[in-house]
């Protein structure tokens, strides 16, 4: 049976050093950004709505049964967050 649902994708932070704003073993919401990707980063949503962006190595990729797909938060991206920046929080640049 098609759906027109998308696949939300998750990642847990496996490491924060020196990004103080990342929690490590929390679930993030990933919004896919091939721009990103292709520098070896990740774009994912906090608790805010705001999306950033960190190095990949900083996550692992994670797929959820439905059952727990279904009651993990949905955070929405804020309008006009498409930008390559690094938190500013954290104010360390990103080499590419």
């Amino acid at each position: 049976m098609p759906t027109s649902k998308k696949h939300v994708e998750f990642a847990i932070c496996v490491a924060n050093a020196g990004y103080d704003d990342l929690e490590v073993w929390k679930v993030y919401q990933v919004l896919p950004d091939a721009k990103a990707a292709g520098v070896g980063c990740i774009r994912v949503i906090d608790e805010s709505g705001e999306d950033y962006l960190y190095p990949a190595d900083r996550f692992a990729s994670v797929d959820f049964p439905e059952v727990v797909r279904a009651r993990l938060p949905k955070w929405q991206p804020s309008k006009g967050s498409k930008t390559l920046e690094a938190p500013i929080k954290s104010r360390r640049r990103l080499s590419a």
